[in-house]
């Protein structure tokens, strides 16, 4: 899995961040992608990077502000024009199901693809099939807004191969048998046990991509646990009253929600354009003092989960 920004600001573009998106590669898990929040000109910052829109399976957005949902219509003709055949599920608060549809309709926009689209209304489980479970939960904004919490079911163990060699299971079909926990019986007669020659199941990732949000308990409960929290930090201490004001949350108080779910990294985003590209580190520092494994995300950063959990960031 990885997760790559291609918009990391706030409000509305600047020369150095474009308005909020972020991509969630799950090119091995699953061979497509997910898209969070599509603010104007995402599909443009598609194109500096290796990304292909008709791999993109599912766009979750957090609310209907026009920074994170103005570039859909573009988007979604796009993907028809890039050959895309697959269908696709947008999930998002109510409104976004008209809001698309209206603006698909009058524009005249045609889709060669099934295109299809859940609002929410309550908190709770939107997507779960064998590998995913997508969790939901309202956060404290202006307007409604949703956080979402990505958890990947377990992992199923990795078969000692060498030591089934060693008790006489040939290549072939036992050993598939064996990887997917059944015991096999060989040709001697003699039984050999999964449990003796596969690992013990792992634990998958839990991503947790919060919307525009003050500081709240449900920001919170969404992190617990987290392998990787994004948390919007619009502004610093400095101009806190403004955060609250405008529903918004600082560097600070995204670190404060990361420490209480006991996280293992946070990743700050939807950083405002009074905040100059040489400021972006002493944001991150400062959160430091509340949560160590901080950092600020800037437009087309990568963070790779790699074995047992490790963050690579590609810059």
């Amino acid at each position: 899995m990885e997760l790559q920004f291609l918009g990391t600001g706030a409000g509305m573009p600047s020369k150095e961040r474009n308005t909020t998106a972020i991509m969630m590669k799950l090119l091995d898990e699953r061979g497509t992608m997910w898209l969070f929040d599509c603010g104007e000109a995402t599909q443009h910052r598609i194109l500096h990077t290796s990304l292909k829109p008709r791999k993109i399976e599912k766009i979750f957005i957090t609310h209907l502000h026009g920074d994170h949902i103005f570039g859909l219509p573009g988007l979604l003709g796009s993907r028809s024009f890039l050959g895309g055949t697959e269908p696709l599920t947008i999930y998002g608060p109510r409104g976004i199901k008209e809001w698309v549809e209206t603006t698909i309709r009058i524009s005249g926009t045609h889709l060669t693809y099934p295109l299809f689209i859940e609002e929410m209304d309550e908190a709770g489980i939107v997507f779960e099939d064998e590998q995913f479970t997508v969790y939901a939960a309202w956060l404290e904004h202006v307007v409604p807004c949703l956080g979402y919490r990505i958890e990947q079911k377990e992992l199923p163990g990795a078969l000692l191969i060498e030591k089934a060699y060693e008790l006489g299971v040939p290549k072939g079909p036992l050993l598939g048998a064996l990887k997917n926990g059944a015991d096999v019986t060989l040709a001697d007669g003699r039984v050999v046990h999964a449990k003796d020659v596969v690992t013990s199941p792992k634990a998958g990732f839990i991503v947790t991509i919060l919307g525009d949000t003050k500081y709240c308990d449900q920001a919170i409960q969404l992190a617990k646990n987290a392998t990787i929290v994004v948390h919007e930090a619009t502004f610093d201490d400095t101009t806190a009253q403004l955060a609250a004001q405008y529903g918004h949350a600082t560097n600070m108080e995204a670190a404060h929600v990361a420490k209480h779910a006991e996280a293992k990294y946070l990743i700050l985003t939807h950083i405002s354009a009074r905040f100059l590209p040489a400021q972006s580190e002493a944001l991150a520092k400062q959160a430091r003092t509340v949560f160590e494994h901080t950092s600020v995300a800037h437009d087309y950063i990568s963070y790779a989960l790699i074995s047992d959990n490790d963050i690579v960031i590609k810059d």
